[in-house]
């Protein structure tokens, strides 16, 4: 089946209606073909280029119309072989090369090759490259380590590094690794993120606006043709507005269910699929300046939050209490030995006494709400209230997203106390290495806005990128982690478990570690 336009047209048309008839619709009754797999997205994505794009929600798109040289085997964040059948990696672990699967072609008939590889990573990296320009494009950062991308033949390509890059194979699955077209670069030049051409199951086939992107099954995918006919994407911004039309039928996917709504898809009619994932949310400390420039006033924040209370009552269980700044996604390098800080007010006021510091106010930015941010302006709010408890004066200033990274990314110096943030990663380098090491401040191009510096954490950071040994690495890890912990640069939350909800149509679907929508075998019935 290929869907027309009309199909289309009367498949959207639908889907409105049956949000216009709100709930009086019984959730049983399908509004949608089968074949058909409409997914409700938390936004419009802002581009369809991976060498554009930074947000999951977009990505969960990209994953399904590109392939990377590899990618992460189904349920884990282990690399397997994908458009690379195989690879050798060089004894100082500086030169990885790859041979490449035969056969394949973009989806606008192109040839996949060494060729092609080549021209993405110089697309991406060499500035002088004629379609380089995508917009600003922080995560370049995750191949900055490549110093040439070499053709060898039709079939092998060469990366060598400057050094040793130990989540170089991990960064290769993630979606800033995926494989565009260069005859499609070519063809449309600014205008590929509106038109992208890759070798993914699903093929590109409309984007309207606010609307809709649709793609169709790739008849000839190289590892196994999909199941759906089609996936229908469609931005609906409201989170309660998403879950009146999955409860409708208007839908039949939805990714972040609010956790006070899980509840409304019990029973038959609907399945509710969480994973953990690499995720944490955390509080931002200012450690340069006021209150938290005083290690036992951060530990003290740190056991003056409930942050029990907040995982079941605000989260209803969502999320587990988090135990320092490495999510447990990354089982090989988790500290399982660390313990979260238990909440107790009384060794709070404790060390708040012992610190000496008197003045206790405190200014907390929030925000509205943002990527993977946990129903923030509620936990914000217990948050203060648990600080306040022991002796704090926290007054919060609430932002909307990107004027709140605006206000955070910059740094906290002379402007704020603490502050929510949230990160979702793909190897246990990427979070710490950009938001915990001196060399991170913000003054220096990096993540680390509340200024913490500990020269033994940098030591161990740097060393376990180059390190080509897991579990020379994992050890590494650990130890940061427990410095890290003790230091309490940030107050440690919450590692959030992702969630869909899909209806009784929709079978064989699974959630990735990696908060991917993976959708070559889902089946719509």
């Amino acid at each position: 089946m290929t869907l027309g336009n009309w199909t289309r047209r009367a498949l959207l048309a639908a889907s409105g209606a049956a949000l216009a008839l709100g709930l009086t619709v019984a959730p049983a009754i399908a509004q949608t073909p089968p074949g058909v797999l409409v997914v409700g997205q938390i936004a419009e994505p802002k581009a369809l280029d991976p060498a554009a794009v930074t947000a999951v929600n977009d990505f969960r798109i990209l994953m399904n119309v590109y392939d990377g040289l590899v990618r992460y085997k189904s349920g884990t964040l282990e690399v397997e072989p994908a458009l690379a059948t195989s690879w050798d990696i060089s004894e100082d672990g500086t030169v990885y090369t790859f041979t490449l699967r035969e056969g394949v072609t973009f989806h606008d008939g192109s040839a996949f090759d060494a060729e092609a590889v080549k021209f993405n990573f110089d697309r991406m990296l060499n500035e002088d490259h004629p379609y380089h320009y995508t917009g600003p494009f922080p995560l370049a950062f995750f191949f900055s380590a490549i110093a040439s991308t070499d053709v060898v033949d039709a079939n092998t390509v060469q990366f060598t590094l400057n050094a040793p890059y130990a989540p170089f194979l991990s960064n290769l699955a993630y979606p800033t690794g995926l494989l565009v077209s260069p005859a499609a670069v070519m063809q449309h030049g600014a205008d590929f993120g509106r038109n992208p051409s890759g070798t993914g199951p699903y093929v590109f086939k409309e984007w309207r606006s606010n609307e809709a992107v649709v793609v169709e099954k790739n008849a000839g995918y190289w590892d196994g043709v999909p199941s759906l006919e089609a996936v229908i994407y469609r931005p609906i911004t409201d989170a309660n507005t998403r879950v009146a039309e999955m409860l409708a039928g208007g839908i039949d996917m939805m990714v972040e269910v609010p956790p006070v709504s899980l509840s409304e898809f019990q029973g038959d009619d609907f399945t509710v699929v969480e994973q953990a994932g690499p995720h944490v949310w955390f509080l931002i400390l200012n450690a340069k300046e006021g209150p938290f420039a005083n290690k036992l006033v951060r530990q003290a924040a740190n056991y003056a939050v409930n942050k029990s209370a907040l995982v079941n009552d605000v989260l209803e269980g969502t999320a587990d209490v988090a135990a320092g700044p490495t999510p447990p996604a990354f089982a090989w390098a988790y500290n399982e030995a660390l313990e979260p800080y238990p909440y107790d007010p009384d060794k709070a006021k404790a060390l708040i006494a012992e610190s000496g510091v008197e003045d206790l106010a405190l200014t907390f930015y929030v925000t509205e709400g943002g990527s993977g941010m946990l129903d923030p302006v509620a936990m914000g709010t217990a948050i203060q209230a648990d600080l306040n408890a022991v002796g704090f004066d926290v007054a919060i200033e609430t932002y909307e997203w990107n004027t709140f990274l605006g206000q955070v990314n910059p740094g906290l110096e002379g402007k704020a106390d603490l502050a929510q943030m949230a990160w979702m990663t793909n190897d246990p380098d990427t979070l710490p290495y950009l938001a915990l090491r001196t060399e991170a401040w913000p003054d220096k191009g990096g993540f680390n806005s509340g200024y913490y510096s500990n020269a033994e954490v940098d030591e161990l950071l740097n060393a376990a990128r180059v390190s080509t040994d897991q579990t020379e690495r994992a050890g590494l890890y650990k130890k940061m982690q427990e410095i890290v912990q003790d230091d309490a640069p940030w107050v440690f939350v919450a590692n959030w478990k992702q969630n869909a909800v899909t209806n009784a149509q929709v079978e064989n679907f699974q959630l990735e570690p990696s908060f991917f929508l993976l959708l070559r075998e889902v089946v719509k019935n």
